[in-house]
């Protein structure tokens, strides 16, 4: 999408957000299964669905994955503060780390806040230290070590 332009959202009604909600509790629901949860025919389902990922509201279908039992024994936050105007650059940076799990720029006493996920505390100092912190147009950083992290969904 090119920069200031609008974007649509789509009116999204009860079929929508309940159809929503059972793909965020199991994203391999075949579309029969969908239809049967939400009391609709699979025809109607499909294409709701086909409509919610053309609008942009499905943006990708993804495995959960526990991060401990996967090898990710060491979790943090990492709060940046920026340099005025270097967000485009260093989005990019940000996402081509691996261990960087979520990105989100924010308002506050910080511009960005960071779920960076490793091996163990040696691996998760390297990632802040050498990669993050050294990264032109962070002035600042803070980092809050995850003790436990339940996901919701």
């Amino acid at each position: 999408m090119a920069e200031g332009t609008a974007v649509k959202i789509p009116q999204l009604d009860e079929i929508d957000r309940r159809i929503l909600a059972e793909l965020t509790r199991d994203g391999r629901l075949s579309v029969t299964a969908v239809a049967e949860n939400v009391h609709i025919s699979r025809a109607h389902a499909y294409s709701r669905i086909s409509r919610l990922t053309e609008a942009g509201v499905l943006t990708k279908f993804t495995a959960l994955v526990d991060p401990i039992k996967a090898g990710l024994k060491a979790s943090a936050y990492v709060t940046l503060k920026l340099r005025q105007h270097s967000w485009r650059e260093l989005r990019e940076a940000l996402r081509a780390i691996p261990e960087v799990h979520h990105i989100a720029l924010v308002g506050g006493n910080f511009d960005v806040i960071l779920l960076v996920r490793a091996v163990d505390n040696v691996d998760l100092r390297r990632v802040i230290f050498d990669q993050i912190q050294s990264m032109p147009g962070i002035l600042d950083t803070q980092t809050f070590l995850v003790f436990e992290d339940l996901d919701t969904r």
